[in-house]
């Protein structure tokens, strides 16, 4: 088929088609496309989902954490041209926005304008989705001091208050490196009347601070390295997604009040040898969560094991899927029995064991920050003949043929009477890491069928025992979810 003939079939296709594919690509790869014709100029003024991102004005492999402030200056007048052509090519009122969403940084006027040409479009269009992230140019908190945080808030709150008519339809909010006044983030939350999800990394009110959040419809909040002594979420009658991320303060850190629809939860925090451990029926009391994450980041065991309770009952009464995530290596994952005992309905058991070198402290270093030698937590169950009848699949990242692995593996074998599935995967790999060290894997057929004995012996299980070295794309999105933070910078 001749060049003329494609170019005339692709012609030959209804405006709905050629739209639908266009929306598929990113706003400047799809504005190219109105260099073919005046058609396709005119197709780009009815496009139903706008991403228009400082990212892809960036030169090939320079990313938001090595962007030069030339860069900066310069992708950000990208992205306010884009977003006032793109936005101009439409005639009001004809077609819906599905979805606007904008990433842009904090600098100069560059946010005022993209503010009231997403007002303007808001103010003439449906616009379902609308999205602000707002970027301050680094990810690596070390870099920010507390003067270039309180600079930095007071440069958003001034974009806040002259763009309220964006605000006012904003749907979803992503803020990094800001440090606010007092009642500037209720302020915010009164203001964004539509917004169902807010995220917030290093964001605080001064160092130590309490933020209380309360909002009738907002249903996805992720707090991540923000220095906060408390978070209280006092009524939020939508929240389905909690993810808390970094608390400085181990004495009731999270206060749950009206939170009916909560159902997953994401926890992560590095404990020192002096911070207390927590009880999760505690930590998570008046909710019954049915998707559990919880983060060590290689460090202390920060999670108190708990006998059978009313109160722990009620928590996991509900409870589905459990992702514990970078276990310290080489202690024993006996302790989390506990949740299997308390959780009748678990599914699926998630561990991922990793001494994870880029974001640990080494050294000299540990001592100086209090950081636990000892990680570990011992906890024996109460009931010597357990059965779970509903867990189905156990997934362990991390694995090596060592004693306390097998014995584990055992010990949910030998609980969990209906196991379908056992994945056993190799110590996870970071692009970023050196000296990985050498793990005792089942490399070989002989090794995995000697492994596969030393579980088996003396157990009766239906289990299938998968041992692999790279984790399965389905394992690899459960492993990651709930990952709601796109500002999360940990490798």
């Amino acid at each position: 088929m001749g060049k003329g003939s494609r170019d005339d079939m692709l012609s030959a296709l209804p405006d709905d088609i050629l739209v639908n594919i266009l929306d598929r690509l990113n706003v400047p790869e799809a504005a190219r496309t109105s260099i073919l014709a005046r058609r396709w100029g005119q197709l780009c003024g009815k496009l139903s989902r706008l991403i228009i991102s400082v990212q892809d004005f960036l030169p090939e492999g320079v990313l938001h954490s090595n962007v030069s402030v030339d860069e900066l200056v310069r992708t950000n007048a990208a992205v306010v041209q884009a977003t006032e052509s793109i936005l101009a090519r439409r005639n009001p009122g004809e077609h819906t926005i599905r979805l606007l969403s904008t990433t842009f940084y904090l600098r100069d006027d560059a946010p005022l304008s993209i503010g009231r040409a997403v007002g303007h479009a808001m103010a003439t269009h449906l616009v379902e989705v609308a999205k602000f992230s707002v970027r301050t140019g680094t990810d690596d908190i070390a870099e920010i001091d507390n003067d270039e945080l309180v600079t930095c808030g007071r440069k958003f709150m001034v974009f806040f208050d002259a763009c309220s008519n964006a605000f006012v339809g904003l749907t979803s909010l992503e803020l990094q490196n800001l440090r606010f006044g007092e009642s500037d983030i209720s302020s915010i939350l009164v203001s964004c009347k539509r917004l169902k999800h807010l995220h917030l990394y290093n964001c605080d009110s001064g160092e130590h601070s309490t933020l209380q959040v309360e909002h009738a419809h907002l249903n996805e909040l992720c707090i991540t390295q923000c220095r906060l002594t408390h978070v209280k979420l006092s009524w939020l009658p939508q929240l389905t997604l909690l993810v808390f991320d970094g608390w400085i303060d181990f004495d009731d850190p999270l206060f749950i009040g009206h939170v009916p629809l909560l159902t997953s939860v994401s926890l992560t925090n590095v404990a020192l040898s002096f911070n207390k451990m927590f009880k999760l029926s505690e930590f998570l009391s008046s909710t019954s969560v049915q998707n559990l994450k919880l983060g060590f980041r290689s460090e202390k065991i920060w999670v108190q094991p708990e006998c059978p309770t009313q109160s722990l009952a009620s928590v996991f009464c509900q409870l589905r899927f459990v992702n514990l995530v970078n276990l310290p290596e080489g202690y024993d994952l006996t302790w989390t029995m506990f949740i299997l005992e308390a959780a009748p309905l678990l599914k699926d058991l998630y561990i991922t064991v990793w001494d994870h070198a880029c974001s640990m402290e080494m050294d000299e270093k540990r001592k100086k920050k209090l950081y636990s030698e000892d990680k570990g937590v011992e906890w024996d169950s109460a009931t010597a003949d357990f059965q779970h009848r509903s867990l189905v699949t156990l997934v362990i990242c991390g694995f090596e043929s060592e004693d306390y692995f097998v014995n584990y593996v055992r010990r949910v074998m030998a609980a969990a009477v209906n196991l379908e599935d056992v994945f056993l995967y190799s110590r996870l790999l970071c692009a970023n890491c050196k000296d990985e060290k050498q793990v005792r894997f089942p490399w070989t057929k002989r090794q995995r069928i000697s492994l596969k004995k030393r579980i088996t012996v003396g157990i009766e299980s239906f289990a299938i025992i998968h041992s692999n070295k790279m984790v399965r794309d389905d394992h690899q999105a459960k492993i990651l979810y709930p990952e709601c933070s796109r500002f999360d910078t940990s490798c």
